[in-house]
C-alpha cells in the first residue's frame, strides 16, 4: 500500500529543511534507496532493524523495505483556500495523502524573520487550520449542493445530506472534522471528498539544539493546545538533522546523536510516529530471492494481508505459513523453526501481528 504523508506549515518554520532532510535521508543499510518522484514528492524507507537482521540471516538477492512518500508543498499563507499564493492548487495535492505533517516553528532566531513578525507556534498552527477548515468547508457546500435534492427520494443520500451538514456546521465552528464526535460509519459516507482537516495529523515541533532533548515553552504550548485532536506531537530540530544527513556512515550518525543525548534521529521518529498514527503494521516475506517488508492496518487478517502483494492473492487465498519473528531470528532460519514446530499453519481468520514472517499458498 502506497502510503503518502503531506507536510504543511508557513513559510520559514523549517518545513522546507525537514522536508530536505527526509529525502537525503540514510537507512541503516547502505543499499536502500531514495528517489524524488518530483520536485515535490520524496520517497523515503522505513528503517526498519527486523529487516536488517533477516537479510543477515537469509542473505537474499534483493532487500526491500516500506517506503513512505512525503509531499511538500509551498509555505501557506491567509487566504491560501482562496488562492493566495497559489495555495488553492497546493492544498489539493495534499488531498490524497494519508496524514499530515504540520510544522510549527518552536525557536527563537532573529536570523531567520518569521512571516508575521514574531514566534508563536499556536497562532500559526490556527492560521494553517483556517485554511485547511475553508479549503474543506467549499469542498463540502459542493457536495451539499449537489445531494440535496437526490436527499428527497434516496435513502443513502438524504444519510449523506444530513452528514454532510453536520460536518458543515462543525467547520464553520472553526474546528477541524477529526475533532467532530461521529462514528465511522457516518464517515464512511464522505470518504470519499479527501477532506483535509479529517486526517491524521502529526505536529512537528521544530526546535533548537538545547530544545531537543526536553522541549521548550512553545512545545508545552502546542501540545497543551492539541488534547482533543487524538495528534502527535513530535520535537524535532531541523537544523540538527541537517547536520546528520550530511553524515556518510551509520556510526558517524549513531555518535553524533549520543553527543546530543538523542537514541536515534528526528527522521526515524517521524516515520515511527506516521505508522503509530495510522495504525500500520509491518509483516514480512522471506527468501533466497527476496526478503521484504509489508505495510498493513493493524487488524488485516492474512488474506488481506496477502492482498497487499496482488489482489490474486486475496481471492485464492488457501492458507498462511507464519513464523514469528522472534523465533526466526532466534533459530536463524525457516527450517529450524519447521524443526521444532515453530512454523504455524493459519486460514482466512487470522489477524496479522506485527513483526510476522509470511508465506502464502493460493490458487490461481
Amino acid at each position: 500500500m502506497a502510503l503518502q504523508c503531506g507536510i504543511v506549515g508557513l513559510p520559514n518554520v523549517g518545513k522546507s529543511t525537514l522536508f530536505n532532510c527526509l529525502s537525503n535521508a540514510k537507512a541503516q543499510a547502505a543499499n536502500f534507496p531514495f528517489c524524488t518522484i518530483e520536485p515535490n514528492i520524496g520517497v523515503i524507507t522505513v528503517p526498519d532493524d527486523r529487516l536488517t537482521k533477516l537479510a543477515e540471516l537469509v542473505k537474499p538477492n534483493k532487500v526491500q523495505p516500506n517506503t513512505i512518500e512525503i509531499v511538500d508543498i509551498a509555505g501557506l499563507v491567509k487566504g491560501a483556500s482562496k488562492g493566495e499564493g497559489l495555495g488553492n492548487q497546493f492544498l489539493g495535492n495534499i488531498r490524497a495523502t494519508n496524514a499530515i505533517i504540520h510544522v510549527l516553528r518552536c525557536f527563537d532566531d532573529g536570523n531567520v524573520i518569521h512571516v508575521d513578525g514574531s514566534v508563536d507556534p499556536i497562532r500559526d498552527k490556527e492560521i494553517i487550520d483556517t485554511e485547511l477548515q475553508l479549503k474543506d468547508l467549499d469542498t463540502v457546500d459542493k457536495r451539499i449542493q449537489k445531494v440535496e435534492k437526490m436527499a428527497k427520494t434516496d435513502k443513502d443520500a438524504k444519510r449523506t445530506f444530513e452528514i454532510l451538514n453536520l460536518v458543515k456546521a462543525h467547520l464553520e465552528n472553526g474546528k477541524s472534522i477529526r475533532t467532530a464526535n461521529l462514528p465511522q460509519d457516518d464517515f464512511d459516507y464522505i470518504e470519499d471528498l479527501g477532506l483535509l482537516t479529517q486526517k491524521p495529523v502529526m505536529y512537528v515541533c521544530n526546535v533548537d539544539e538545547a530544545s531537543v532533548v526536553a522541549g521548550n515553552k512553545y512545545v508545552d504550548l502546542v501540545k497543551a493546545s492539541v488534547g482533543d485532536e487524538k495528534a502527535e506531537v513530535l520535537v524535532i530540530s531541523a537544523k540538527i538533522e541537517s547536520e546528520i544527513a550530511e553524515l556518510e556512515s551509520y556510526e558517524e550518525r549513531q555518535e553524533f546523536l549520543a553527543d546530543l543525548g538523542l537514541d536515534e534521529s528526528g527522521v526515524n521518529k517521524l516515520i515511527r510516529t506516521a505508522y503509530k498514527l495510522l495504525n500500520l503494521y509491518t509483516y514480512f516475506t522471506a527468501g533466497v530471492q527476496e526478503v521484504r517488508a509489508w505495510t498493513i492496518t493493524k487488524g488485516f487478517t492474512a488474506p488481506q494481508a496477502a492482498g497487499v502483494i496482488h489482489t490474486d492473492f486475496e481471492k485464492g487465498f488457501i492458507r498462511a505459513e507464519v513464523i514469528k519473528y522472534i523465533d526466526f531470528v532466534t533459530l536463524g532460519s525457516e527450517n529450524a523453526c519447521k524443526e521444532v514446530g515453530k512454523l504455524g499453519v493459519e486460514g482466512k481468520t487470522y489477524v496479522v501481528e506485527d513483526g510476522d514472517i509470511m508465506h502464502f499458498r493460493f490458487n490461481v
